[in-house]
């Protein structure tokens, strides 16, 4: 790639806004053939807002970072960061109703302040998500230790596995924004 960034509606670009709206309208749908389902607006705001916001976060991204390796970073930190919150939303990563999932979502606001504070660079984003998945790591030790940890279905072990994970998700990226930091950002 010659370092020109495309602006227009590619493939991939009608790819992801066509998985984002079929990600919307699978509740839409799911509703008018079961009772399981009961989503009010605010579960559609809340979902639109999930989904599209990091879409157009990468978007964004993409314009001015036109390095693979740079929307490569990004794209991976944005599917672990909404992978983590969409879990901890929907089933808790610690079990349902446990306050300790709180501290995950802190994770991804630490994770956004780490971005900023290197002004989006990719060098600095290498940082960041460095920072972040050591961050990731030790909240994983800390939360598997704690006694309320034991009495959940998954237990420890379950949560060591699932922020292993993630901890490698946010390798991935800082790696990437390692590659693109040194110029190597085409693959």
């Amino acid at each position: 790639m010659d370092g020109e960034v495309r602006t227009g509606w590619n493939g991939w670009r009608v790819a992801r806004w066509s998985v984002a709206a079929a990600l919307l309208l699978t509740p839409l749908v799911m509703m008018q053939v079961s009772d399981e389902w009961n989503w009010g607006p605010a579960s559609f705001v809340l979902a639109g807002v999930m989904i599209c916001g990091p879409i157009l976060v990468y978007e964004r991204s993409a314009r001015i970072w036109p390095s693979l390796a740079y929307r490569g970073g990004a794209a991976v930190a944005l599917v672990v960061s909404f992978l983590i919150i969409w879990i901890n939303l929907a089933v808790g990563i610690v079990g349902e109703d446990n306050p300790i999932n709180f501290s995950f979502f802190m994770l991804i606001f630490a994770s956004a302040v780490g971005a900023f504070a290197a002004r989006f660079q990719p060098g600095g984003m290498a940082r960041a998500m460095l920072g972040t998945a050591a961050v990731q790591v030790l909240l994983a030790i800390a939360i598997a230790t704690a006694p309320s940890t034991q009495r959940e279905p998954g237990g420890a072990m379950g949560v060591l596995v699932l922020c292993g994970f993630f901890a490698a998700m946010w390798l991935a990226s800082a790696a990437l924004f390692h590659k693109a930091s040194k110029g190597q950002g085409e693959f």
